[in-house]
């Protein structure tokens, strides 16, 4: 694929999201920084109403990846039931420092679903402590977002990928169950809250100081039937 056919599907994207409204947040300023030999996992959605015939992982110095391909570094595999798929990468370096795309075929057509540059140095702009989350249908959960001195004035955003919303900071947004409340400890790290867990909030998330982001998986369990004993000495669930 040349250059000018990636810039082309690049913008046809991004002119599709900017018909429909919607903020794009996966353009192509988004930078995530990872350690020497580090790995990340990183989430292409896809239209669930009418799936791509291909999915694949491009950049611009290697051949197309396509899903359910696993490599000794590199696995892309599709998750069909959540209508997207993962590329993970291990042991990054240097050297796979650069723009990365998400890309989906569909009836001939490509595009370009999501895109970002991995930069891979000793300091990541943003980190996470754990890549991956859970709690209980109900309950509350957090997540603690790092970064580095040059990013303590940026905008600090929690995103969900699948609907492309952004939660920003000292903003509690109670329009919807759970809430979500961003704060920042204005040195080094700022922290999510998710209120009220429901099951469909399971999913993808990036926590972002200005271009610098991190992928975060939530998973959100089922609480458990409560069973109450009544007079007559049966349980039943509640």
């Amino acid at each position: 694929m040349t250059a000018y056919e990636m810039a082309k599907i690049f913008y046809i994207s991004i002119g599709f999201w900017l018909t429909l409204g919607v903020e794009c947040f996966g353009g192509s300023n988004h930078v995530l920084t990872i350690k020497p030999g580090g790995s990340v996992t990183i989430p292409c959605h896809y239209d669930e109403k009418n799936p791509p015939q291909k999915k694949y992982w491009y950049s611009d110095y290697d051949p197309s990846t396509y899903t359910n391909t696993t490599e000794e570094n590199l696995s892309v595999i599709d998750h069909p039931d959540q209508s997207l798929f993962t590329v993970t990468m291990r042991n990054l370096q240097s050297k796979h420092t650069g723009r990365y795309y998400c890309l989906v075929e569909t009836d001939g057509q490509s595009s370009a679903t999501f895109d970002l540059y991995i930069q891979v140095q000793s300091a990541p702009g943003v980190s996470v402590k754990s890549s991956s989350v859970s709690g209980h249908e109900g309950d509350n959960v957090s997540v603690q977002c790092f970064y580095t001195s040059g990013y303590k004035d940026k905008l600090k955003q929690w995103c969900r990928i699948k609907d492309q919303r952004c939660y920003t900071e000292k903003r509690t947004d109670t329009s919807l169950n759970p809430s979500v409340q961003i704060s920042d400890d204005g040195r080094s790290s700022f922290t999510v809250l998710m209120t009220g867990l429901r099951l469909s909030d399971s999913g993808w998330y990036f926590c972002s100081a200005g271009e610098a982001m991190n992928p975060v998986h939530l998973t959100v369990i089922e609480a458990e039937p409560v069973s109450v004993t009544t007079d007559t000495g049966t349980e039943k669930d509640k």
